[in-house]
């Protein structure tokens, strides 16, 4: 059995643990953002967002985040939460330009938090990569992902939470689905007269015989009547 001597163990154990620290350091720091989903909408439309992180300021936990509206973004709806208090900041034309989450309780490192609103986007923006830029705001300090990428370019230190904004969802299926919809709704319609006007014909054969059946049973109960006469007089 071979015993490394106590330097190179102590250099080798000193290496394992920097490894170890390193790879332990990149997902942390790949997950040291706001993240929004969905990442991507379309334009014209409605979308339900979130912004999520699950890390504070150098440790530091986290007391609010201020969310800037981008431009072409409107009819902004922020979600009430118990977590959190919600102001917004409104031009007088009514359009919301930012809105500040603020925890109700601070929220540590390792603890996932999240906000969320419904948006509208123009469909102006189709086609576009549209960021939201997110102040975190903490006990100590505050971290702004506010930085936009270059097409082409590595992702920045502080990257700001982007949305891909597609072309306007086609509603010329929907147009359709309801246009076949009152087609059949049309039939269903034309067969329920036929069936309403061919149910007299049908019927009316059955209430003739019924009456001659009738008018039948009646001779035959006279008839009777006749005969039993005859017989009583014939007796006396």
């Amino acid at each position: 059995m071979n015993i490394l001597p106590s330097r190179p163990r102590r250099r080798l154990l000193t290496g394992l643990l920097l490894g170890g620290g390193l790879a332990l350091a990149a997902p942390m720091a790949a997950s040291a953002h706001i993240h929004v989903t969905p990442d991507a909408a379309a334009a014209g439309a409605a979308s339900s967002l979130t912004f999520s992180f699950s890390h504070g300021c150098e440790q530091s936990p986290t007391t609010a985040l201020v969310v800037t509206i981008p431009d072409g973004v409107t009819n902004v709806l922020p979600l009430a939460d118990a977590a959190w208090t919600v102001d917004r900041d409104v031009t007088e034309t009514g359009r919301t330009t930012s809105v500040t989450y603020t925890a109700v309780t601070p929220i540590d490192t390792g603890l996932k938090g999240q906000v969320g609103m419904d948006v509208r986007f123009a469909e102006e923006l189709a086609g576009a990569d549209v960021a939201f830029p997110v102040v975190q705001q903490c006990a100590e300090g505050e971290a702004a992902w506010t930085e936009v990428a270059e097409p082409g370019a590595e992702e920045p230190e502080f990257p700001a939470a982007v949305v891909a904004v597609g072309e306007p969802a086609a509603s010329s299926d929907e147009h359709g689905s309801h246009g076949s919809h009152g087609e059949d709704g049309a039939h269903a319609a034309d067969d329920q007269d036929a069936a309403a006007a061919a149910a007299p014909a049908e019927t009316e054969p059955a209430s003739v015989a019924a009456l001659w059946l009738g008018g039948a049973g009646l001779g035959a109960g006279v008839l009777a009547l006749v005969v039993a006469v005859f017989a009583l007089r014939r007796r006396r």
